[in-house]
């Protein structure tokens, strides 16, 4: 039976997602002859950052995805792209596939994917009875994520698109188990995201354990991470659980993990992979339940294909990425930003918090923000102490940085100059 059988017609978009290249190629070459465009994706978390950006009019979707459960996933779908028609695909069958008609009156073997087909208009809200009702204890997502807007996580603000689908993602994942990795920009905000999918799980009231891989010197990094026993190296006159340890029940935080030396990833793999840890100078693995997200402003893709980072570590960590959006991806949440920094100020100095002219918000417009949104706090104080108590800020009161050159000159500032 040929695809056109099954789905005349196409004209829109096609999404493919699976962990499996040669179930995607099967959907591609039942597809080849139809008009519309097919994308592929690896997991869930890749397919609704598509959804998010385009226009779609099918979705295959594997049932044994590598970061997601599909029968959660299908509730976001059906609640944020209820135009959307939805395949469920069987990657991991051992025995014939089948493939339903599109007017559901009979059933053929086949060796191609399992299709559940739905017939052409249907919604993927009358698909209940394919996809299966709700498990009772299925988490389902805050009822604030039904509709067009997400509230904000802990400790951020803004409502640009590029935001709303970060808090989206990121509220998803939250209460699960799954690796999460942090990518951005210097000064977007990583450790703010990362820390909101600890507070948002069931893992809040436990540990919340920080290691920046880039800080701690080489030699010692990997006690710190993974705990010492008595005498294991010179100067250990006592033992040290490691920050791993430490953080049992709760969440370890790696940030800059793109600095960890190639000598520990394979030892912070296989604790991913097993859950336990061996300290230095002990044969005895020890049991633990910490969830794990990781920062990183490196592109680890091309750290990989360089031999700088290892692929199945990177593999591991980005089971559930999150990407931050620069502030310029985000110039909406400008004046918002920079305001609630005024407000931070003030409060901190127990004074009226001061505010912006028009021209001086034109200037924080128009400006790039190459240090995003920790270059905008540092202006806001900057401008905040040249005001010199006044309460309201001035183009006069801006300074923008530039990196590689000496802090300018009092006159310079007094005349709003723009380095």
């Amino acid at each position: 039976m040929t695809s056109a059988a099954i789905f005349p017609s196409i004209v829109g978009g096609v999404l493919v997602a699976s962990p499996s290249p040669s179930l995607r190629e099967q959907v591609r070459q039942s597809l080849q002859h139809e008009r519309g465009t097919i994308h592929e994706v690896h997991g869930g978390a890749d397919a609704l950052v598509k959804l998010e950006s385009g226009d779609w009019q099918l979705l295959f979707l594997d049932r044994r995805l590598p970061d997601l459960d599909t029968e959660e996933l299908t509730q976001i779908i059906k609640l944020r792209f209820p135009g959307i028609e939805l395949v469920l695909l069987d990657s991991d069958s051992s025995t014939p596939f089948t493939v339903k008609d599109a007017d559901h009156s009979s059933w053929r073997n086949s060796t191609k994917p399992a299709l559940a087909a739905p017939k052409r208009g249907i919604s993927t809200a009358s698909l209940s009875t394919a996809i299966g009702e709700p498990r009772p204890d299925l988490h389902l997502l805050p009822e604030s994520l039904s509709s067009n807007t997400v509230l904000p996580l802990p400790g951020m603000i803004g409502d640009a698109e590029v935001m709303q689908r970060l808090y989206r993602l990121t509220r998803l994942v939250a209460p699960r188990m799954t690796t999460v990795l942090v990518w951005g920009a210097t000064g977007t905000g990583k450790e703010l995201v990362a820390r909101a999918v600890h507070q948002l799980s069931a893992r809040a009231a436990k540990p919340w354990a920080v290691v920046n891989c880039a800080a701690i010197p080489e030699a010692l990094l990997e006690s710190e991470l993974f705990g010492h026993v008595r005498g294991a190296f010179t100067g250990a006159v006592q033992g040290y659980a490691g920050r791993i340890h430490l953080a049992q029940g709760g969440t370890l935080f790696l940030d800059e993990i793109g600095e960890l030396p190639l000598s520990l990833q394979a030892k912070l793999l296989r604790f991913l992979d097993q859950k336990e840890v061996q300290r230095l100078g002990s044969s005895e693995a020890l049991k633990v339940d910490v969830r794990v997200v990781a920062a990183t402003n490196a592109n680890l893709g091309r750290e990989v294909e360089q031999g700088r980072f290892r692929r199945d570590l990177y593999y591991r960590l980005s089971a559930f990425p999150l990407e931050l959006p620069t502030l310029a991806e985000r110039s909406g949440d400008i004046l918002r930003l920079a305001k609630h920094f005024l407000r931070e100020i003030a409060a901190a100095s127990r004074c009226t918090a001061a505010v912006l002219d028009p021209k001086a918000a034109e200037l924080l417009e128009s400006h790039p923000w190459p240090g995003n949104v920790r270059e905008l706090q540092q202006v806001m104080e900057r401008a905040s102490i040249l005001a010199e108590g006044g309460h309201q800020i001035g183009p006069e009161h801006l300074y923008f940085s530039s990196v590689g050159r000496a802090p300018i000159a009092r006159e310079e500032f007094a005349a709003g100059g723009d380095v």
